[in-house]
């Protein structure tokens, strides 16, 4: 089913064709249409009268005219109107969005396309460090990469949950030491990755005071890499009970992945990835370290192995090989791009990181290109990227004490939160109804509030907004979707049997608000691929439940008759439908009552 756009830019491209722009050949031109701006210009609107007179050295307003002569608007919309130099809008038939709304009730995709063409994507999302607990910081990279994954598959597309786990490294050694040493046995079974952290920080800072345990630590590791029975035991151990409650955490934000591959699955493949690059000119020795260097060729403002100082333009290469032999993140990453690109041929892999690694994306982008040319064509490397989560004083968000928050601990809290609302307004429910709609609320509302800001801004973290029933928030949506099930629920009751399938009838300027709304479902779930924003899709659900709440006000349901009732049943149910279905690509639950 193609969207409202894609119709009306192909009648456009129609009437273009019988146009003479002299020389200029406007095949390559897009020809665009989105969303108006000011409803009270129509509902879509294009500046390519604009954009070709441009080009084209002619009289923006004539030719924004000559093109509304020839445009077939017919079943669609009514005659193309002109606004200022050269604006196209378009105002839909009532009668079009009608049959369009009926049709995507009868569509299990609710009117959204299927993709021109399916890619093979690769999202690498989460990413925790082994011995470590998640905290805080892992929920913008766990639960943006998870809402992009359940798009992308949505959508069309095969999509492999890549979580590229920290599970080797010199802080390895320095567990080893802590766990021969200092480990309690009874904190291991009571909190193993608490204790975990204890006995790293602990040992760590002792590496920064006393030689001999920093010397100590440095052999663990050297027998580890090395293959040393008890060492890697051991090592095995701290991945199965890191994995362990890894795995708990994304049971309760309904996460999962298809692949788990840590670091240290892609080590053979390290001292070949720099062998390779040395042979082929990309990598060379710098003071005992192997790098890579701009090769010149593109702008230098572009370049990422290049900075400005106050003296000019200066290397700043990427290091693939430390002095002491070690690799380190770009060499493991590129050794990870290659093995996706040998195992899935993917089309695009996604990097869900924060902000801080842009730089190093940027250049192992670089240098796979550089090394893998023609593999480098075939697939989109995208690094989407993120800010920091700041409590409500604009610092980083942290305990009161200082100390970062611990994931589980933060969903605990907002569940409990949760309770306090649902005991509030149900208190006559069973208390595990209680419990589970206090769940979905408070791990929604958490999920709500980092995936609704522009990602690449900071956001204040505040409990009471994010579980707020006002406002733009996962409990106002949640509620909409309740209240229009409530509406059913009623129906079933009072012992009335209704079954979809019927006539719509869109008469009031409500109605077809909301048909016009619903609509544009199909339009905003690819619109969030092309720039991996689901902030886009949260925004248009908030849309979406407030026009269904004029609806509502405006147009009676329950107190209708006949072909009326009927029609004000089919939009509630799509409304819920769709409001249900794009809360789930947040990887939100909705409860069934509040």
């Amino acid at each position: 089913m193609k969207t409202i756009p894609a119709l009306l830019q192909e009648r456009l491209r129609s009437a273009l064709e019988g146009l003479s722009f002299g020389e200029f050949d406007i095949k390559d031109v897009v020809v665009d249409v989105t969303q108006a701006s000011d409803p009270r210009f129509g509902d879509y609107q294009s500046n390519v009268a604009m954009v070709l007179a441009k080009r084209a050295k002619m009289n923006p307003r004539a030719l924004a005219e000559s093109i509304r002569e020839r445009f077939e608007g017919k079943g669609i919309c009514a005659a193309l109107e002109i606004a200022g130099a050269g604006f196209l809008n378009f105002r839909l038939d009532s009668q079009w969005v009608r049959a369009r709304v009926e049709a995507m009730r009868d569509d299990p995709r609710l009117a959204v396309p299927e993709p021109t063409v399916k890619k093979k994507i690769i999202v690498d999302f989460s990413s925790p460090n082994v011995a470590k607990p998640m905290h805080v910081g892992h929920i913008r990279s766990t639960i943006l990469g998870d809402s992009i994954a359940r798009i992308a598959e949505f959508y069309g597309h095969s999509v492999v949950r890549d979580n590229h786990i920290g599970d080797w490294g010199t802080q390895f050694g320095m567990l080893l030491v802590g766990w021969k040493t200092i480990l309690s046995l009874e904190a291991l079974r009571a909190d193993p990755l608490g204790e975990m952290e204890r006995i790293y920080k602990i040992i760590s800072a002792r590496c920064k005071d006393d030689p001999a345990t920093m010397d100590a630590a440095r052999q663990e590791l050297v027998r580890l890499q090395a293959g040393d029975d008890e060492n890697l035991a051991l090592w095995r151990e701290m991945i199965r009970l890191s994995q362990s409650q890894f795995d708990s955490i994304y049971g309760r934000l309904g996460i999962r992945f298809d692949v788990t591959l840590g670091e240290s699955f892609y080590n053979d493949r390290l001292k070949p990835v720099v062998e390779e690059l040395r042979a082929l000119g990309i990598a060379r020795e710098s003071d005992g370290a192997i790098c890579v260097f701009s090769d010149h060729k593109g702008p230098q403002e572009a370049d990422p192995f290049l900075i400005k100082d106050k003296e000019g333009w200066r290397d700043n290469p990427a290091l693939v090989l430390k002095s002491d032999g070690a690799a380190n993140y770009t060499t493991t990453d590129l050794a990870t791009l290659q093995y996706r690109n040998e195992t899935w041929q993917p089309q695009e892999i996604v990097y869900v990181t924060d902000g801080r690694q842009q730089l190093h994306f940027r250049q192992v982008f670089a240098i796979f290109g550089r090394w893998k040319p023609d593999e480098a064509r075939g697939v989109k490397l995208s690094h989407v990227w993120f800010g920091s989560i700041l409590g409500e004083d604009g610092r980083p968000f942290k305990t009161r004490s200082g100390e970062t928050i611990r994931l589980a601990e933060l969903l605990d809290e907002a569940q409990e939160r949760a309770l306090v609302l649902v005991n509030a307004k149900n208190p006559e429910l069973a208390e595990d109804q209680r419990r589970e709609i206090a769940r979905i609320i408070g791990i929604g509302a958490v999920k709500y509030s980092d995936l609704l800001p522009n990602r690449q801004g900071d956001y204040l973290f505040s409990w009471d907004k994010m579980l707020s029933f006002q406002g733009n928030t996962a409990p106002y949506l949640q509620n909409a979707y309740v209240r229009i099930r409530s509406i059913f629920r009623k129906l079933s009751e009072g012992g009335e049997q209704w079954a979809s399938g019927g006539a719509i009838e869109l008469d009031s300027p409500q109605e077809i608000a909301l048909g016009k709304k619903l609509l544009q479902f199909g339009e905003v779930v690819p619109q969030v691929l092309e720039d991996h924003r689901p902030s886009t899709l949260a925004n248009y659900l908030y849309e979406l439940a407030n026009v269904f709440h004029s609806f509502y006000e405006a147009c009676p349901v329950l107190k209708a008759e006949g072909n009326q009732r009927a029609s004000r049943l089919e939009l509630c149910e799509i409304a819920a439908r769709t409001i249900k279905t794009g809360l789930g690509l947040l990887g939100i639950e909705v409860p069934e009552r509040m």
